[in-house]
């Protein structure tokens, strides 16, 4: 009686854990059959891998990548690349340009001030309200590009920038090129006013 008891428990036995082991996958399998899927099947796998690098890739170019300070607002950190790019085309630093368009239109591609300046880093155009503004020799802004152009964040960055790297280059000087920068009748506070911007970021 003994050894019928014995064989029975010796057939049963393993059979009771390979049914355990089954059960507890399937189980598994219903909680989680995107990840029993995947592992099976290598181009899932794959593809959710290659997903997670590109996202991390993402953040860390959002992130890291920016040549101007983390501590600017969205508005300015979104147009990076660009101040960047024609930052170092300039032999300038890319805070002080982010600094210069957080003051003159906070990151606004669209902003137009009431003497006619527009876009981003607020430039005077040959058109518009800037085209009464009148010098000695005729108006003052007539090689200027036009507001259409000067709309274009792109254009208007590289334009802007790239007058204040000459004005840099003229006056020896970033506090002298500011104030050239900006309108005439202030003297120096807006230039110290963006120095002080960009001090604090």
């Amino acid at each position: 009686m003994k050894d019928k008891m014995d064989e029975v428990r010796d057939a049963v036995f393993p059979g009771f854990i390979i049914g355990s082991i089954f059960v507890f996958l399937l189980g598994f399998w219903v909680a989680n059959p995107r990840i029993v899927w995947a592992s099976s099947n290598p181009s899932i796998a794959e593809e959710e891998v290659g997903q997670s690098a590109e996202n991390a890739s993402i953040e860390r170019t959002s992130s890291e990548s920016c040549g101007i300070s983390s501590n600017y607002p969205e508005t300015i950190q979104r147009w990076c690349s660009l101040i960047e790019q024609s930052a170092m085309k300039n032999n300038l630093d890319p805070n002080l340009v982010a600094a210069l368009i957080l003051q003159e239109s906070g990151g606004d591609d669209r902003a137009y001030s009431y003497s006619g300046a527009v876009g981003l880093m607020q430039v005077m155009p040959r058109d518009g309200l800037a085209a009464n503004f009148i010098c000695p020799n005729g108006p003052c802004f007539a090689n200027r590009p036009s507001s259409e152009e000067l709309y274009q964040p792109e254009f208007n960055i590289h334009f802007g920038t790239e007058y204040l790297g000459n004005l840099v280059k003229i006056y020896g000087e970033t506090r002298e090129a500011l104030r050239a920068y900006g309108p005439m009748d202030v003297g120096y506070s807006y230039a110290d006013l963006v120095l002080a911007i960009y001090g604090s970021y």
